[in-house]
């Protein structure tokens, strides 16, 4: 059956699920009143919605049961394994810990205590990647391109779980390592373009005049030039002028990424700040003889906690995002320090194995899903944490 044909036959499918759904729905005789008016009053399109519901989970039944699609089954499981470690480590959160911290797990959603586990997970190796990874990252075996599983008959190695590379280092090290070095490095650029950003940005709207003009084109020229294209040109440069250290290259690119970053934040504390320092309380503070550093740290900050605690998370993905593109170009982190940008790239022929070895097809998805699983996560606590210092309710 070719795709139009398979695609048209599913449309024609949930419009008709659609009518059935709602033609079945006002005609059940259900036990309770809100599910009567419910479907009584339900639209067209919800029932096509909900004969959408249904036809995904046929076509997930066919690709996990019957056609037996290895990468869609290890998918369900593993959100099977998430779902079931955030609601544990929820109902831990409430039962151990201060009251404090217990009452926080009793107000936060699933999905917040899901993403507080994977950061501490993520932590917890970046921190200690020394005692866990089994191996240096710098380190080279004599076996190279050796298949994951650790099955000597399938070409692995039981001392390399997760095989290893092109060079023969341990691709399960520099999994470990890859927390440790692009974690680290994105939590700190971020900080630093929000320390840049924040700073300037409250200042902007505070002073005012010759100030905010000069800074405001500064942020206009600079947001001007796409961001990865820019960061490329700056990288280049920098690298011509570093030579071969290491440690200023990396220096140089922390450095970039935050100025770079630091206009989007320049340009949400300016225009959070002007909606502030027009506020009475910011006057009644002007005229009790209050100083800058007053004003800045003690009464607009605090009021613009929750737009720029969204705006963290936010800088926070885009900046892990763009060192693993960088390092994937070649001019991020670099060698022997282990990347997942690096690995993505160094591993991305082993795709083409995915016909008959579906695990080690997996091996830059390994890294990919590490960036992606990391990204999803503080998304998760950031949109909790503003929902809670916005003050909305359910």
């Amino acid at each position: 059956m070719s795709t139009l044909l398979s695609m048209t036959l599913s449309i024609l499918v949930i419009l008709a699920g659609g009518w059935l759904v709602q033609f079945a729905g006002r005609r059940i005789p259900w036990p309770r009143d809100g599910l009567r008016e419910y479907f009584r009053d339900m639209p067209y399109l919800v029932g096509c919605g909900f004969a959408l519901a249904a036809l995904c989970l046929f076509w997930s039944y066919r690709f996990y049961f019957v056609q037996d699609v290895k990468f869609f089954q290890w998918a369900v499981q593993g959100l099977i394994i998430f779902t079931v470690a955030g609601f544990g480590f929820r109902w831990l959160g409430r039962r151990v810990g201060t009251s404090g911290s217990r009452k926080l797990f009793r107000q936060m959603p699933v999905t917040a205590a899901f993403g507080i586990l994977i950061i501490l997970l993520y932590v917890i190796a970046a921190v200690f990647a020394d005692l866990f990874a089994p191996y240096g990252q710098a380190e080279i075996f004599d076996k190279i391109n050796v298949l994951p599983g650790g099955d000597v008959e399938l070409g692995g190695d039981p001392r390399f779980i997760l095989g290893t590379d092109q060079l023969g280092r341990d691709l399960l090290t520099r999994l470990i390592y890859g927390a440790q070095n692009t974690v680290g490095i994105a939590f700190v650029t971020t900080c630093l373009a929000f320390l840049i950003g924040a700073s300037c940005g409250f200042l902007a709207a505070t002073l005012g005049g010759w100030f905010d003009q000069i800074a405001s084109r500064v942020v206009d020229a600079l947001m001007a030039i796409p961001q990865l294209i820019f960061a490329l040109l700056l990288m280049t440069i920098a690298t011509s002028w570093a030579g071969s250290n290491k440690v200023l290259i990396m220096v140089y690119m922390v450095v970039i990424i935050a100025v770079l970053d630091s206009t989007r934040v320049y340009r949400l504390a300016r225009a959070v700040g002007q909606n502030i320092v027009v506020m009475d309380y910011i006057e009644a503070a002007k005229l009790r003889g209050e100083n800058l550093t007053y004003l800045v740290f003690r009464e607009i900050l605090p009021n613009a906690t929750s737009p720029l605690l969204a705006e963290f998370g936010l800088r926070f993905c885009f900046v892990f995002l763009t060192i693993a593109a960088l390092s994937f170009l070649g001019i991020g982190i670099q060698p022997p320090l282990a990347d997942w940008g690096t690995m993505v790239r160094d591993l991305s022929q082993f795709i083409n194995f995915a016909a008959f070895s579906p695990l080690t097809a997996t091996l830059p998805l390994l890294a990919a899903g590490a960036i992606a699983l990391l990204t999803v996560a503080v998304n998760f606590v950031v949109d909790w944490m503003l929902h809670k210092t916005s003050g909305l309710k359910e």
